[in-house]
């Protein structure tokens, strides 16, 4: 009797060893299996480990459990698919996990020889890892899936070389949704010279990082401070690596290398609908990401009509093709280095060059690093390594410059050899922007007060001589009854002021055409826009502008100096602003005595960060008026089917229905305020998961029926998402501090930035009834008054207005009369 049960105890006991196991387990000791099967998985916190299916393949890997269940993080075998559901992974005596088929061929391995008593398990970080059965610590790892990730990096996870071992862990994409095997791109370090991060296709160079710079990678701007996660980018001689962990715990964050190349950094989200996936920040961005866009010793920059242009000294090697957009061929000195002699031209806010060729040494100072790039006749630029605490650490180039872009207010700087002819005074100050930006979003209310106050009309100009010009009849006589008090320019005096129009007097480029810097005799500095024959803008633009800037005498205005007409050659010469637009900076500034005091109520159409100039005491003044539209007598409001402007700063009604009025500009000036807070464009990148911008606007396209999506394709662009935190949604859940800039945070006042955002929020709403008129925000912003709460912020919702006739007018062959500006500087 005792016998009989002693086997049956013993046929139990084999039963339960050698069955699988239903309940989860979050390590396989050495000789036990994991068999493929549904209940067959390890699991530990917020992961499992098991087989899954794919097109009738079958594959081992590692998944989230709970939340974002069944998101793949890891596959073992990617490359060498199951054909059937009897796959079985086991712990060899040398501690190696070998997957084996039904035919137990191995058709994976881990690939270690060195343990004594291994034991696999899964962490909670995701990570599996073979270890000693007695020894815990990380160091001791014999093998780890996160030193061989696939598309996915993990938090925790080393991203980068091991120097000692050439273990180097990087992101490869898959091959298509639904086929993990190893795709087209490879995102991974390159530790030649300065380390940087390369994404690559069919080993090609598509997107460059840029080099660390002490605070982040100087191509990814918005890699910064944030509440989600904190990272670190090691380099000690003996590895050099970059990682992040999660702020919170209980927030699931990862960073994917998509199919099509896209590096993006997806965030968990729940809330009142459904949980999913959500863009937090994405690698590359705009063209100006595309690696090496402009070619050798050029610099990229969106905001521009043209996004390639030489840097100071160089011309373009080939111009004819330089002139028809192709910028590959880069460009050339424009006068030979004579070692001796030669300085260095510093140039502002870039991502620095390709590092690859490039020296570095810590220890050494800005000055120090000068001294060596001077004495070495090959070095052509030197930077700091390190940006933090006033800079440090020497970075010198040797060779060809490439794959730099230029940034509105961000990035580093760099010393350029230059010859000495070349040599100019520096003209990118670099101001205190600490300093800067607290100052400026402070003073909104001073400084649109002051326009305000300011009522003082002067009409010193009558136009009405100069339209004759205008329409190509006779030259006007001076003497004639209708003689101009603006001045009248001769075309050889400002041929003569800007050097026949040189590069090196060239200022921007914008919808109107080149910005020329003159000297006239007198020694007076001048800004000399110049119509160009290709503009987007023409002489119906160059009369409005005149028309609006001879009425218009303020001194938050740029002031018209004069004009200059001779056969088709169209120019006006403004005062000279030597600190550039307000977007070189940070964004601001207001529109009140245009909209209320002048004698002409004036709407500008086109208010954004890039035309807004600033003098040399940081004086704001407004600028280019070819687009403006001028009331008289009680008219409030307009239509037309001719929409101007800048995406990222049309109200709603203006880009869907053409309809504007004072309030269009007040939304404007609603976007500079946030702007101005966060450090942030609204408009960013365009990506069709990611439906927010700063405003919280979104993307409703999808909801249009398609005959409309040619006009809405327009109109939509006004409303581009952005990897920033959502202005209204931090508002309603009272976390305002997450959208101010961290930059400025330091030495802000943040009552003043609170209000700031408030009144912001106002402007921005949806009906243009409810946003505030530019009077009352002048004196919101320069009181405590309380302030009333914002509405829902405007956003593009189709309404019955696309069923009707204007509709079919815009539609019709008169779409091409849509004229939308980038964000181009001035």
């Amino acid at each position: 009797m005792h016998m009989g049960w002693l086997l049956v105890l013993i046929c139990c006991f084999c039963l339960l060893f050698f069955m699988p196991s239903s309940c989860p387990l979050d390590a396989i000791p050495l000789h036990q299996t994991l068999r493929d099967g549904d209940t067959s998985v390890l699991s530990n916190g917020q992961f499992e480990l098991g087989f899954f299916n794919f097109s009738s393949r079958r594959y081992l890997g590692i998944w989230y459990k709970s939340m974002a269940k069944g998101t793949i993080i890891w596959v073992a075998n990617r490359n060498t698919p199951l054909n059937n559901s009897l796959g079985t992974l086991k712990l060899t005596t040398q501690g190696n996990l070998l997957l084996l088929n039904s035919s137990d061929i191995p058709i994976w391995a881990s690939y270690n020889d060195t343990a004594r008593n291994p034991l696999a398990q899964l962490l909670g970080t995701g990570n599996l890892v073979i270890r000693e059965a007695n020894d815990e610590d990380p160091d001791h790892y014999l093998w780890q899936s996160f030193d061989h990730p696939g598309n996915t990096f993990m938090p925790t996870m080393k991203y980068g070389t091991n120097l000692d071992t050439d273990l180097n862990r990087y992101l490869t994409s898959w091959k298509s949704d639904d086929d993990p095997s190893e795709g087209a791109y490879i995102n991974k370090l390159d530790p030649s010279g300065f380390p940087q991060m390369f994404l690559g296709k069919d080993n090609q160079i598509v997107y460059r990082s840029g080099p660390w710079n002490g605070e982040r990678f100087s191509g990814m701007i918005n890699l910064k401070p944030n509440p989600i996660y904190s990272y670190e980018f090691v380099n000690d001689g003996k590895e050099i690596y970059y990682r992040y962990d999660l702020q919170n715990s209980l927030m699931l964050s990862r960073m994917v290398l998509h199919t099509n190349g896209d590096l993006e950094r997806l965030t968990w989200t729940g809330g009142d609908g459904p949980s999913s996936w959500t863009l937090y920040l994405k690698g590359q961005m705009d063209d100006c990401d595309k690696f090496s866009r402009c070619g050798p010793f050029a610099k990229c920059n969106t905001m521009n009509s043209q996004a390639c242009c030489c840097l100071h000294g160089f011309e373009p090697k080939d111009e004819p093709a330089w002139n028809r957009g192709n910028w590959s061929g880069g460009c050339v000195r424009r006068h030979k280095l004579d070692c001796g002699s030669d300085g260095f031209q510093r140039v502002s806010r870039l991502k620095l060059p390709d590092t690859r060729k490039a020296w570095y040494d810590g220890s050494l100072s800005l000055k120090e690093c000068k001294k060596k790039c001077s004495e070495n006749c090959s070095c052509v630029a030197y930077a700091n390594s390190d940006v933090r605490n006033g800079g440090s650490g020497c970075l010198m180039w040797f060779g060809d410059l490439s794959d730099i872009r230029e940034y509105a207010a961000t990035g580093q700087d760099l010393y350029l050899r230059t010859s000495v002819s070349d040599l100019t005074k520096d003209q990118n100050p670099r101001w205190p922007i600490k300093i800067l930006v607290p100052v400026l979003a402070i003073g909104v209310a001073l400084l649109v007060l002051s326009i305000v106050l300011h009522t003082k009309f002067r009409n010193k100009a009558k136009i009405k001589g100069i339209m004759p010009q205008l329409r190509g009849e006779e030259p006007m006589k001076e003497t004639e009854e209708n003689d101009l008090e603006l001045p009248m320019f001769s075309f050889e005096a400002i041929v003569n002021a800007t050097n026949n129009f040189s590069r090196e007097n060239k200022l921007g480029c914008g919808g109107f055409g080149l910005v020329y810097k003159g000297i006239l005799k007198d020694g007076e500095e001048v800004a000399v826009k110049r119509l160009s024959k290709n503009s987007r803008q023409g002489v119906d633009e160059f009369k409005n502008e005149i028309s609006c800037m001879a009425k218009l005498q303020h001194r938050n205005l740029v002031k018209l100096l004069g004009c200059c007409i001779k056969g088709e050659e169209r120019m006006l010469i403004y005062e000279f602003m030597p600190n550039r637009s307000l977007d070189s900076f940070i964004f601001a500034r207001g529109l009140a005595y245009l909209h209320h005091d002048s004698r002409l109520r004036i709407i500008h159409r086109d208010i954004k960060a890039a035309n807004i100039l600033l003098d040399q005491d940081l004086n704001p003044k407004i600028s280019d008026f070819g687009m403006a539209k001028i009331f008289g007598g009680e008219e409030t409001e307009a239509n037309t089917t001719r929409v101007v402007g800048t995406y990222g700063y049309m109200a709603p009604e203006y880009a869907v229905d053409g309809l504007f009025s004072p309030k269009t500009d007040v939304f404007s000036f609603g976007v500079l305020v946030l702007e101005i807070v966060s450090g942030t464009k609204n408009r960013g990148f365009n990506h069709p998961d990611h439906d927010h911008n700063l405003l919280g606007h979104q993307n409703r396209i999808s909801q249009i029926p398609l005959e409309q999506h040619r006009l809405t394709e327009v109109a939509n662009k006004n409303f581009l998402p952005l990897n920033n935190p959502k202005a209204w949604r931090l508002y309603k859940e009272g976390r305002l501090l997450e959208l101010l800039d961290p930059i400025g945070n330091e030495s802000c006042v943040l009552p003043e930035l609170i209000r700031s955002i408030h009144i912001g929020l106002l402007c921005v709403q949806q009906s243009p009834e409810d946003r505030p008129s530019m009077s009352m925000v002048a004196l919101l912003l320069g009181s405590s008054t309380e302030l009333p709460e914002p509405k829902q912020r405007g956003f593009f919702t189709p309404t019955k207005f696309w069923l009707g006739d204007a509709l079919r007018e815009i539609l019709d062959e008169s779409a091409n009369q849509i004229t939308i500006t980038g964000l181009d500087g001035r």
